[in-house]
């Protein structure tokens, strides 16, 4: 994939300029997720207090409640300021492309280093490390797809191997729909799912805690502007529809998915937890991190025509990189730091947000403000770039080895799973997602 020339993108602005700095000085620093270029969103208040929730803005190790500054904003952002004061995105999500890029210029301005605001924003500023954050959307429906072609060949030598990559994937973005109800915020515990188990020599299935517990590393995509039922989202306009990006950790039980996904899917395998990292990432921030979309084989079949777009082909590809980490109770207590599994990229990914979009809109259904497509696991063409223990195992056949001398084929009870994700290229800052974390619990069975 190649990156997009920094000067040929006429989305970027001020707000992207690599000499900007912030009066907060942690966003200055050398590696910081939360630069004055990023300003994601997300929901908030102080730990250890019954307060409400609210709206922030991440700047450096801070978060701005800047819901408490309507003062300093003009009056067509009256109404974001207002919406804001929510426990949750969605208010914000729904008033539309424009005004959520006004309130991104207006943010960058009061935290700018010249800002002749700063003793009222520094007043409305907490620590990161004094916060509870909360679930950042109130999420409708959950869409996950499958759209790393690498990910789908390894999974599918697994469980076909005389026919490991499905006729339709090279025409369509696959996915199925999948449960809002158990999806958690980064740092809620993960308990070990109960299912129908049926091994190779089984003569009948049993019921019980997965043994092949694994995570799946993915991006999360926000919809911010709703769309019309009944209507397809063109691809070229597919784009506009998008509020932001998060990490997502589709957790999944590969024995309990072995025995049950024929012949309509994923079920139990899947439904019994969802993690997402509680900052979104505006689509405007990641403008600079845009690349072309992954190169089809040259034998590839044509692709139909909703599903092409010379713009999208050029600049739909998202150069993100996603690294997971693995942290035993044993390590943790020993002081050993966290041991990184994997590190790929989001540009490694057959189909762009802008297909998953179009595809999953073309039969005319909806899109709602807060809905939530993942993107399925993201692995790329070497083992170390494999985002799932399903493909580094082989299957449960090769044992990792870990700091301490312990050794994983699926995750254990204690075991905490950390994603991080970042963006950088040459001519811009770097930013990142923060983290996406959790930590396996027994499975819950109820005493009787």
């Amino acid at each position: 994939m190649a990156a997009v020339s920094l000067s040929d993108m006429s989305n970027l602005d001020k707000t992207h300029d690599p000499r900007r700095k912030s009066f907060v000085a942690s966003a200055n620093q050398a590696g910081s997720d939360f630069p004055i270029q990023n300003l994601p969103l997300g929901v908030f208040r102080r730990r250890g207090t019954q307060a409400s929730f609210r709206v922030g803005v991440a700047i450096g190790n801070s978060i701005l409640d800047f819901s408490k500054l309507g003062d300093l904003f003009g009056s067509f952002l009256r109404g974001a300021v207002e919406a804001a004061q929510s426990d949750r995105l969605n208010g914000l999500m729904a008033r539309g492309g424009a005004e959520c890029l006004a309130l991104r210029h207006a943010l960058s301005d009061l935290l700018d280093e010249s800002s002749t605001q700063q003793e009222p924003v520094t007043r409305h500023l907490m620590k990161m490390s004094d916060a509870e954050m909360a679930l950042p959307v109130n999420i409708g429906d959950f869409t996950d797809f499958y759209a790393s072609i690498f990910h789908a060949t390894n999974a599918g030598r697994l469980l076909r191997p005389e026919n490991p990559l499905l006729p339709n994937y090279k025409h369509l973005p696959v996915a199925y729909h999948s449960r809002v109800s158990s999806i958690r915020v980064s740092g809620a515990p993960v308990h070990r799912p109960l299912g129908q188990l049926k091994g190779p020599d089984d003569i009948l299935p049993r019921h019980g805690p997965s043994a092949r517990l694994d995570y799946e590393t993915e991006l999360g995509v926000y919809i911010g502007t709703p769309s019309e039922v009944g209507y397809p989202v063109p691809i070229a306009e597919a784009r506009h529809y998008i509020f932001g990006f998060s990490l997502l950790n589709d957790w999944s039980a590969r024995d309990i998915q072995a025995w049950e996904y024929q012949p309509l899917g994923p079920f139990l395998a899947k439904n019994f937890a969802t993690t997402v990292s509680p900052w979104v990432i505006t689509a405007s921030a990641l403008e600079p991190f845009r690349t072309t979309a992954f190169a089809r084989e040259d034998d590839a079949p044509p692709l139909l025509s909703y599903l092409v777009d010379p713009l999208d082909q050029q600049s739909g590809g998202y150069s993100i990189t996603l690294e997971t980490y693995i942290q035993s109770a044993s390590m943790k207590q020993a002081g050993i730091a966290p041991h990184r599994l994997s590190s790929g990229s989001f540009a490694d990914t057959y189909w762009t947000i802008a297909q998953m979009i179009a595809h999953h809109t073309s039969g005319g259904c909806n899109l709602v403000s807060g809905d939530l497509l993942g993107s399925g696991t993201v692995s790329g063409p070497i083992e170390t770039n494999w985002g799932s223990l399903l493909e580094l195992s082989f299957g449960g056949k090769r044992p990792i080895e870990l700091p301490g001398g312990e050794t994983r084929l699926f995750l254990e009870d204690g075991d905490e799973i950390a994603i991080k994700g970042y963006c950088h290229r040459p001519g811009a800052v770097r930013i990142g997602f923060g983290e996406c974390r959790g930590v396996i619990a027994p499975a819950g069975v109820r005493k009787t």
